[in-house]
């Protein structure tokens, strides 16, 4: 099962010219496209699970021009399932981007409980959600990842797309120190993304196997076609690093024009990021993507104990930082979707080349 156009193999192979250097002049004066005042920015927003939707709901209430990829190394639950019995992608984390794009209106808060509903029962549909048999069911008919998620999106009348990362299933494995908790000091290689969200000890490092998958062609060029590129919040050993780790993908997200967020999440999270502090959350991602650079780092303002730490590891990707509260007001560390647009809003327009959009 492929994407429409043949596997990439590193981006000079594509024919692409790399850009000198990304600056900050408007996109006509770097050879980009001019756009007109009012147009939409191209937004891609990489990450998985609970975190990239927050960033999607929020997104879409912004720009209609919107682009999600998604990591596909889980393992867990209903994907994991139909994973090891199929051999597929691990559907759910583009099941929930694909909800997370449906719209307010009545069709669209259907459609997004319809894919979301996990059956009850005794049997060997318990837990499978129904998206995530949706999604499978259109891979093994059409024998194509994009052509079956478009098809999906274009059902639940979701604003946006949504595109895997990679086109074969991928397993996430970490360096933990202290992960059995008799021997705190020696570091063990843990696999599978369920297992490394949830483990004891510290995690080190992260990769994926196999090593140097490829990466889908499609979402490699919205990577390079994009005004902005978002990464993260989310699961940052699990949903957040592991785009990094796809070579064509980095290379994407190093040579394109795009400014790039990063959107820290709201608190760390137990097992995985346990401790962290915000510019801690930066540190990691430093040591697996060293040549990165980003233009703005998005926190919640009350999640910023020490807002001159953060300032300066911002500064060693060339980025500013950006406080705002993003966060629901019920206590709980999720992210509102409209304050989080609004932050967004204002980031595009604040360090963007053209506005306002809307």
């Amino acid at each position: 099962m492929t994407g429409r156009t043949p596997r990439l193999s590193r981006l000079g192979r594509l024919g692409r010219a790399v850009p000198e250097g990304r600056g900050s002049r408007p996109a006509e004066a770097r050879g980009g496209k001019p756009r007109r005042r009012g147009a939409q920015p191209k937004v891609v927003a990489l990450g998985g699970g609970m975190g990239l939707s927050a960033s999607l709901a929020a997104l879409r209430r912004i720009t209609g021009a919107l682009t999600a990829v998604v990591t596909v190394a889980d393992d867990g639950g209903s994907s994991g399932r139909l994973r090891d019995e199929l051999g597929v992608l691990p559907p759910g984390d583009l099941r929930k981007a694909l909800a997370a794009l449906c719209g307010d209106d009545d069709w669209g808060q259907t459609w997004a409980r319809v894919i979301q509903h996990r059956f009850q029962s005794k049997g060997d549909l318990h837990e499978h959600a129904v998206g995530n048999l949706l999604i499978v069911a259109l891979w093994e008919q059409l024998g194509d990842h994009v052509m079956a998620l478009d098809l999906v999106g274009k059902l639940l009348g979701a604003h946006g797309r949504v595109l895997p990362m990679s086109a074969v299933p991928l397993e996430l494995q970490a360096l933990v120190k202290g992960h059995d908790l008799d021997r705190p000091e020696d570091v063990d290689t843990v696999r599978g993304q369920a297992t490394v969200a949830l483990t004891p000890g510290e995690v080190q490092s992260v990769h994926l196997v196999p090593a140097d998958p490829p990466a889908v062609p499609e979402a490699v060029d919205a990577v390079l076609d994009a005004d902005w590129v978002v990464l993260g919040p989310g699961s940052w050993f699990s949903s957040v690093i592991p785009h990094l780790l796809v070579p064509d993908l980095l290379d994407a997200l190093t040579e394109t024009k795009a400014r790039r967020v990063l959107s820290l999440n709201l608190a760390p999270q137990p097992g995985e990021t346990e401790g962290f502090s915000p510019q801690r959350h930066l540190e990691v991602l430093g040591r697996h993507a060293p040549k990165l650079a980003l233009d703005v780092v998005l926190a919640d303002e009350a999640a910023v104990p020490d807002r001159d730490s953060l300032t300066e590891a911002a500064k060693r990707f060339g980025a500013a930082v950006e406080l705002a509260p993003v966060a629901r007001t019920d206590g709980t560390p999720r992210h509102d979707p409209e304050l989080l647009a609004a932050a967004y809003d204002r980031i595009f327009r604040m360090h963007g080349r053209i506005g306002p959009w809307r």
